[in-house]
């Protein structure tokens, strides 16, 4: 028999972000594909990490799902934007995407607080929690883009960019 039963609303917001966190590692792919054709291979490379972490997020809202008896429901996924004029546009649309994931499940949260549905608000909470890291090294890499704007610049940022952020996921700099 499965886990605590569900309630319409928050099963909808849950599906929802479901598939919100599958669309962002879409367009996350489609981020590190543009990077990767502009020869910033440090930056695809942190992109189709990013596209795995989404992919994680969206299967931990699969599993919190299947385990309370609720069938994930797989919508269509929109094309991600695919053109851009430079890295920093691309940083700043990676930042404006954190910021749209970080509402929605907020929303999400919202309705879980609204039905008193306490194991979505815990499962809720890991996600309010790790968008606050995601949205800062969106900030960080939106900073570092625009601070590298000599000659040459956001080539050396690309080669150090994974270091960089590894670093500081990992207590450092």
């Amino acid at each position: 028999m499965p886990g605590l039963p569900i309630k319409p609303a928050v099963l909808t917001e849950i599906q929802r972000q479901f598939n919100h966190e599958l669309s962002a590692a879409h367009a996350y792919t489609a981020l590190a594909q543009w990077c990767a054709a502009q020869n910033l291979k440090g930056f695809a490379r942190f992109f189709h990490k990013q596209a795995g972490e989404e992919r994680e997020h969206a299967q931990k809202f699969m599993d919190h799902l299947l385990d309370r008896g609720a069938s994930p429901e797989l919508l269509a996924i929109p094309a991600p934007r695919t053109r851009f004029k430079n890295v920093l546009e691309v940083a700043q649309h990676a930042r404006e995407m954190e910021q749209v994931n970080t509402a929605g499940i907020h929303q999400a949260y919202e309705a879980a607080l609204a039905e008193k549905d306490y194991p979505a608000q815990v499962a809720l909470q890991w996600f309010i929690s790790e968008q606050v890291e995601e949205e800062a090294w969106c900030d960080e890499l939106v900073g570092r883009v625009e601070a590298a704007n000599c000659a040459g610049g956001a080539s050396s940022l690309d080669r150090h960019l994974e270091k960089i952020l590894d670093a500081k996921a990992h207590g450092g700099e």
